[in-house]
């Protein structure tokens, strides 16, 4: 298909409506996702931590124009911000990967990859919104906000659509200095990708978590006998008359990437957690909002 016929009126349409009837469905699994988690004080509200001196830092699109410190800009080329600890701590933004390898699902009963990204990051933007916090996504350059139309707005763009390629990498376009962010992915690409993004977040003084979710036959390796594997896209594909025998070499390279995964993080004080499609979501999320409300990310 030409690039001129997937822009055309009637492509257009279609693709607008079907992301119109999946949007209330996403936004209707996360509120309930949401539901479950008690919504309690983050410890970063307490008594004595709001209204603290943070630092200086260079002004950037989206900012207030009446956040600016005439006073200290005035000593250098550039706008300064001056920011409290609480105004750094509260915005929050969430990265979900959408490429080919995350529409994959072993079996019928469990949901995609994407979608169980897709309702985890959505229901850590509510409980975030309702705690006060702005919240946006990393593929888009516009600035984190609150409230409930930011809520429909994120829904909307993460079912817009789709990356190209079998395997994504988390490829932010904003990252706030000192905000908080989590990334929900397979993580089966280049982990070097992954551990430039974690680095470059580092700088900017911006924590979080990588989210690895997994089908169960990733993570099992269920195959025996004759087997054809072909990534999503089509674009690899691997016969074999003896799968089984790939199992253990297979179950190896996956641990390898999980270490590999939790010493990025644990060098950039990220955070790492692995998560099965076939498991309830609610442990995950819960584990997300805990280690926000402890102050670890």
């Amino acid at each position: 298909m030409s690039d001129t016929a997937l822009h055309t009126p009637e492509t257009l349409r279609s693709r607008s409506e079907s992301v119109a009837r999946s949007l209330p469905s996403l936004l209707l699994n996360a509120q309930h996702l949401a539901a479950t988690i008690l919504l309690g004080e983050h410890g970063r509200k307490r008594a004595g931590m709001g209204d603290e001196f943070w630092q200086y830092r260079p002004a950037e699109a989206g900012d207030a124009y009446r956040s600016i410190d005439w006073r200290r800009s005035a000593r250098a080329d550039t706008h300064f911000v001056r920011q409290t600890e609480w105004q750094a701590a509260q915005n929050l933004m969430l990265g979900v990967d959408d490429a080919a390898s995350m529409t994959f699902t072993g079996h019928k009963s469990r949901p995609s990859k994407l979608r169980r990204a897709q309702t985890l990051a959505m229901a850590l933007a509510i409980l975030a919104v309702r705690g006060g916090e702005r919240v946006g996504l990393t593929h888009l350059a516009d600035p984190p906000k609150g409230g409930e139309a930011q809520l429909i707005r994120m829904a909307a763009a993460l079912m817009d659509g789709h990356e190209p390629g079998d395997y994504g990498a988390p490829k932010p376009r904003i990252l706030p200095v000192g905000s908080r962010a989590v990334f929900f992915s397979d993580f089966l690409g280049d982990p070097e990708a992954i551990e430039s993004v974690l680095h470059q977040a580092a700088d900017r003084e911006v924590k979080g978590a990588l989210v690895q979710i997994l089908d169960p036959d990733e993570e099992h390796f269920p195959y025996d006998g004759r087997t054809v594997f072909e990534s999503m896209t089509g674009a690899v594909r691997f016969e074999t008359l003896k799968a089984k025998s790939l199992r253990e070499e297979y179950l190896e390279r996956l641990k390898a990437r999980k270490a590999r995964l939790k010493e990025i993080t644990r060098r950039t004080g990220w955070q790492f957690h692995c998560h099965h499609t076939d498991k309830p979501a609610e442990p995950c999320l819960l584990w997300l909002y805990q280690t926000l409300e402890r102050g670890h990310l």
